[in-house]
C-alpha cells in the first residue's frame, strides 16, 4: 500500500514526535478539559440547587431537593445538546473542514458556560429553565468538540504514537473532572469561612445563607476560562493535510501547510490525488460492506460504556451518601454539603480517574486498542459485581473504605479501558471524507447511553422501600440491583468489543482502505482482519 501513499501523508505517518504534536495535544486537549469540567461540575451543585430553590417547608425533616423531573433535566439536558452537537458538527467537519468548524464549538462553549452561571428568573422554575436552556447549547458546543478534536489529532499524528496522542487529548477530561472538584472545594470553603451557618437540623432556614447562590454560579462559569485561553491558538492551526488532500483535493496546499509544520520539503502530487476516487457515501452498500460492522462496533461499545460511566460519575454523591461516606444532609449546612461532595469526587478523580487516563496514554500503542478495551470492560464488570452482590456488607461502617476503593477501581479501568479507546478508534478506522461524521455518530451513541444512565439511574437507584425513597420519587430497584444492571451492561460491552478492529501501528489510509485500488486486496485484508479481531 505504501506505493500509493501521498508523500505528504507518508511524511506525517513517519514524522518524529515534535513540538507541533504537543501543541496540538494542548490546543485540542483544553477543549476536552472544558468539556469534562462543564459536563460534570453540575453534579457538584445539584444538592445546593435543591436547598436554595426547592426548600418549601421550614419544618421539613430534610433539606429541599430538586424534584425528579427537574433533577433529570438539570443532569441530562447537556447530554441531549451534546448528542445533537456531535451529529451536527461531525457532519459539518467533513463538509466544511475541521478548522473552520473548530472555532465555532469553542466560542459556543465559552458563551454558554458564562450564560449558565448568569441564569436568573422570578421563580425557582424560571432560574432552572434558563439554566437548562443554556446548558443545552453548552452541550451542543461540547458535542462538536468530540469528533473534531479526535479527527484533527488523528490526522496530525504519526502512526507509531497516534493512539497515545489521541488518548492524551481525551485524558484532559480527567484534569477537567479533577479541576471541577478543586474549584468547588475552594469556592465552597471560602464561602463557608466567610458566612458561617448552622447545620440544617439546628436551623433549617439559616443553614443555607443567601450568599450560597453565588457558589454554584461561580463553579459553573469557571469552565469558560481555559476554553477562552485557547481560542486564538485554535484559529492559528492549519487545516489537516488529510482533509485538504483527500477531501478538498488540494494537494498543493496540503504539501505547503505540512512543509511549514514539519520543516521539510514535500513534493506536490496532484495527479495522485485525482486518481483516488473512493467516493461512496455513508448511506451506501459499499460503506455498509466495508465499514458497517466497524460502525456497529464503535457505536454499541460507546453506548454501553456511557450508560455505566455517566451513571457512576453523576450519581457517585448519591451512592456515597447511601453507604454513609458523605453524612446525611440534615447534619450539614448547604456550603458544607457542597464541600464534602467535592472532596469525595476530587479524591476519586485524583486516585483513579486521572491515573486511568494516563495509563491508557502510556500503553495504548504497546498493548493495542482492542486489548485495553476488552480488559477495561472485563474489570469494570468484575468490580461492579463485587460491589453489588455483597452490597449489604459494604454499607457497614467498618467496610466503607473498601467500598470506595472498589468503586474507584471501576473508574480506573473505565479510563484505562473503554472510556479512552471508544474515543480513539472511530478517529482511525473510517475514510477521511466520513471520519468526522462517523466519529460524531459513535460519540452520539455514547451520549444516548449517558442519557439512559443520567435519567435511568436517578430513578432505578431509589430504595425498594417506599419510606426510604427521596421526596417525589417512585420506588426503584435499589442501589444493589442498579449496580448489578450496570455490571451486565459492562459485560455486553465486552462482547461487542469483538466487532472493533485493531488499528495499532497502521496508517489511517491503511485502516480505511483509501489507498486500495483493487477489490481483491480489499477482500484479502478484510478476511485477515476479521480472523484476527472476531474470534467468536
Amino acid at each position: 500500500m505504501a506505493k500509493d501513499q501521498l508523500q505528504v501523508l507518508n511524511a506525517l505517518d513517519v514524522a518524529k514526535t515534535q513540538l507541533y504534536h504537543f501543541t496540538a495535544i494542548v490546543i485540542a486537549g483544553m477543549g476536552f478539559f472544558t468539556d469534562a469540567y462543564d459536563l460534570f461540575c453540575i453534579s457538584l451543585v445539584t444538592k445546593l440547587l435543591g436547598r436554595i430553590y426547592y426548600h418549601h417547608h421550614e419544618n421539613a425533616p430534610k433539606p429541599g431537593i430538586l424534584p425528579p423531573p427537574i433533577a433529570a433535566a438539570v443532569n441530562g439536558v447537556a447530554f441531549v445538546g451534546t448528542l445533537s452537537g456531535q451529529l451536527f458538527f461531525g457532519w459539518l467537519g467533513d463538509k466544511l473542514g475541521r478548522k473552520k468548524v473548530y472555532g465555532m464549538t469553542l466560542m459556543l462553549m465559552v458563551i454558554c458556560s458564562i450564560a449558565s452561571g448568569l441564569s436568573f428568573g422570578k421563580t425557582p422554575n424560571g432560574v432552572i429553565t434558563t439554566l437548562c436552556f443554556f446548558r443545552f447549547w453548552l452541550g451542543f458546543g461540547i458535542g462538536g468538540d468530540y469528533p473534531l478534536s479526535a479527527t484533527i489529532m488523528s490526522e496530525y499524528a504519526n502512526k507509531k504514537t497516534r493512539g497515545a496522542f489521541i488518548a492524551a487529548v481525551f485524558a484532559m477530561q480527567g484534569f477537567g473532572i479533577l479541576t471541577g472538584g478543586i474549584v468547588a472545594l475552594i469556592v465552597a470553603g471560602a464561602f463557608k469561612n466567610a458566612y458561617p451557618s448552622p447545620i440544617y437540623s439546628v436551623n433549617p432556614k439559616d443553614s443555607t445563607p443567601p450568599e450560597a447562590d453565588y457558589v454554584w454560579r461561580i463553579i459553573v462559569m469557571f469552565g469558560a476560562i481555559p476554553a477562552l485561553l485557547t481560542y486564538y491558538w485554535r484559529m492559528k492551526m492549519p487545516e489537516t493535510a488529510r482533509y485538504t488532500a483527500l477531501v478538498a483535493k488540494n494537494a498543493e496546499k496540503a504539501a505547503a501547510d505540512m512543509s511549514k509544520v514539519l520543516n521539510v520539503e514535500i513534493e506536490v502530487e496532484t495527479n495522485k490525488v485525482e486518481e483516488k476516487r473512493h467516493d461512496f457515501g455513508l448511506f451506501t452498500k459499499e460503506f455498509l460492506r466495508r465499514h458497517g460492522l466497524h460502525l456497529l462496533g464503535t457505536t454499541s461499545t460507546w453506548f454501553l460504556l456511557d450508560i455505566a460511566f455517566y451513571s457512576q460519575n453523576l450519581f457517585q454523591k448519591d451512592i456515597f451518601s447511601k453507604i454513609g461516606w458523605i453524612p446525611h444532609p440534615e447534619t450539614m449546612n448547604a456550603l458544607d454539603e457542597v464541600f464534602k461532595i467535592a472532596k469525595a469526587q476530587t479524591l476519586i478523580a485524583l486516585c483513579s480517574t486521572v491515573p486511568g487516563y494516563w495509563f491508557t496514554v502510556a500503553f495504548i500503542d504497546k498493548m493495542g486498542r482492542f486489548a485495553i478495551q476488552l480488559m477495561g470492560f472485563f474489570f469494570m464488570t468484575v468490580f461492579m459485581f463485587a460491589l453489588a452482590i455483597p452490597y449489604n456488607h459494604w454499607t457497614q461502617k467498618e467496610n466503607r473504605i473498601g467500598f470506595v476503593i472498589m468503586y474507584s477501581l471501576t473508574f480506573f479501568f473505565a479510563n484505562f479501558g473503554p472510556n479512552a479507546t471508544t474515543f480513539v478508534v472511530p478517529a482511525e478506522i473510517f475514510p477521511a471524507r466520513l471520519r468526522s461524521t462517523c466519529h460524531g455518530i459513535s460519540a452520539a451513541a455514547g451520549k444516548a447511553g449517558a442519557i439512559v444512565g443520567a435519567f435511568g439511574f436517578l430513578y432505578a437507584a431509589q430504595s425498594t422501600d417506599p419510606l426510604k425513597v427521596d421526596a417525589g420519587y417512585p420506588t426503584g430497584i435499589g442501589v444493589k440491583n442498579a449496580l448489578i444492571v450496570l455490571g451486565c451492561v459492562n459485560l455486553l460491552g465486552m462482547l461487542f468489543t469483538f466487532l472493533v478492529p485493531e488499528s495499532k501501528g497502521k496508517s489511517l489510509e491503511e485502516m480505511s482502505k483509501e489507498n486500495e485500488g483493487e477489490e481483491e486486496n480489499y477482500e484479502k485484508d478484510t478476511k485477515a482482519e476479521n480472523a484476527q479481531t472476531i474470534p467468536l
